[in-house]
């Protein structure tokens, strides 16, 4: 099979990066294009030094507009749509951005939640990948939902690595802020939130609850814990079927019938999610790697549902165990 020619668009920051790692051992795609602005000139082991006999390619800020196959955006939020204004692509150019610039499905973009709209990726050009705090929160959410449970306010609290930040500095993503310390962010107005409620939308109609989401920064470096929980009459055996029975034909979302932790994730593109019934409530623990599943893993596997390949090409990564 004739491997996927393939160019990254801002392949220097964490997400560009971490998707370079997965692209370069890939057994269908050929890196072509490794492009940036800031970074022109230099080999890509100078920017991500762990790539050391890996990977020969060059940063460039040319965009090669025909001759690719696929083209992955990882830009900073509010970059793509102008990426995209000022270079276009043929309409047979699969696009997978990983901003949040399309993420309302505008200008032809499907959202690329696989676990919900996977026939809808097989046939995409235009594919929009989901925000980290988003996927956990809707893989967490999405068959409680849609059996009709979670009907009025959901409680949900999120910690998140600080490779999530991006990687130039701020005030709160610098290791002497961020070590031994949390702190709270966007408490109840997190950006996520409006991606979240339109696939909730279509998972139920009938339903629109409140997200009262509060946010933290964690003082470690990659990975998400979401914990979600709302009034629920029903008993642990009934939500345990749900939630399997909705993941049954998952590729990377497992039901833990044990208790979880995030380093069960934690360099792998797997969602661990495990449910338990207390005081009337139930809850839903997620736990993913926020560079992977949450970002530029997801992006990998809806690039193999666009090109009908092996959902987990790629993809098939081992948790570190310490």
């Amino acid at each position: 099979m004739t491997k996927v020619k393939t160019a990254i668009i801002g392949a220097a920051g964490n997400t560009g990066g971490e998707l370079l790692r997965l692209l370069v051992h890939h057994p269908q795609c050929e890196l072509v294009c490794l492009h940036s602005r800031s970074q022109t000139g230099k080999k890509s082991t100078e920017v991500h030094a762990d790539l050391l006999g890996d990977c020969e390619l060059y940063f460039t800020d040319k965009v090669p507009n025909t001759g690719v196959d696929a083209v992955f955006l990882c830009l900073p939020h509010g970059k793509a749509a102008a990426f995209l204004a000022e270079h276009t692509f043929p309409a047979s150019t699969v696009i997978i951005d990983l901003s949040s610039d399309f993420r309302n499905e505008k200008d032809g973009f499907v959202y690329g939640l696989p676990e919900v709209n996977a026939e809808k990726i097989k046939s995409a050009t235009r594919i929009a990948n989901p925000g980290c705090f988003a996927t956990a929160i809707q893989l967490a959410l999405a068959p409680a939902v849609q059996a009709g449970w979670a009907k009025a306010s959901v409680h949900v609290t999120g910690i998140t690595g600080s490779t999530g930040a991006g990687k130039q500095l701020t005030e709160t993503s610098h290791f002497s802020y961020r070590t031994g310390n949390a702190s709270v962010y966007k408490l109840f107005t997190h950006q996520h939130l409006l991606e979240i409620k339109l696939t909730l939308a279509q998972l139920n109609s009938t339903l629109n609850p409140e997200l009262l989401f509060v946010p933290y920064r964690g003082n470690f470096t990659r990975g998400i814990w979401i914990t979600a929980y709302f009034p629920y009459s029903g008993t642990l055996e009934e939500a345990q079927m749900a939630y399997h029975q909705f993941y049954q034909n998952a590729a990377f979302t497992h039901i833990s019938l044990q208790d979880i932790e995030l380093k069960q994730v934690v360099n792998t593109n797997k969602c661990v999610l495990h449910v338990q019934v207390e005081a009337g409530q139930l809850v839903i623990y997620a736990a993913l790697d926020n560079l992977l599943k949450g970002a530029a893993g997801q992006a990998v596997q809806n690039f193999n549902l666009a090109f009908g390949l092996d959902e987990k090409m790629g993809l098939n990564l081992k948790s570190i165990a310490f």
